[in-house]
């Protein structure tokens, strides 16, 4: 759980909000406006991306900004307002590694309560090796299972999910919906 005040003003007129439980019954602490009494809601950011593959091969990008920079990544990002899941995760990918790709079905969910994030990736299948990458990326490869830089990724949903890609496909290529929390 989240120890630190997210919100600090009231969105709706300004004024210090205060934490405590709402009168209507809710059970956890909410930012609640001292002078309009809005109550504001806290929840998950959602992160989206994609597992691109061409081959035996899984496309990754070398960041080019905080957090990690330098270190490498599966194309992803935050999900932003009036898009779905994966059309957030296709956009990544193109913005990222200039990458395209026919997308797959969702491949994982994974948890991080600790900094209010959920991790969406789906599988995609790269349609070219043309790549193009924006502004976040330094870099981009295509790496086989024994040549990706496993000390080198930048966060743990990404080697997550990357061992879990490379044991499915070693076990006959079913590619099920895995979820985990990362703790």
């Amino acid at each position: 759980m989240l120890h630190r005040p997210l919100i600090q003003h009231c969105k709706a007129c300004g004024a210090a909000v205060a934490y405590r439980l709402p009168d209507d019954g809710d059970t956890k602490e909410r930012a609640i406006c001292t002078a309009c009494h809005t109550i504001h809601y806290e929840n998950p950011l959602n992160v989206v991306g994609t597992v691109p593959v061409w081959g035996d091969q899984v496309l990754l990008c070398r960041r080019n900004i905080e957090p990690r920079r330098g270190l490498w990544t599966l194309p992803a990002g935050f999900m932003e307002l009036d898009e779905t899941t994966a059309a957030g995760a296709l956009r990544e990918t193109i913005e990222e590694a200039g990458a395209h790709v026919e997308m797959g079905g969702l491949y994982t969910v994974l948890n991080l309560r600790k900094v209010g994030q959920v991790h969406l990736f789906y599988l995609a299948t790269l349609t070219d090796t043309e790549f193009d990458p924006g502004p976040e990326t330094m870099e981009v490869g295509l790496f086989s299972e024994t040549d990706l830089p496993w000390h080198e990724l930048a966060f743990r949903t990404v080697k997550v999910t990357l061992q879990r890609y490379f044991a499915d496909r070693a076990q006959g290529g079913r590619f099920d919906v895995h979820c985990a929390d990362i703790e």
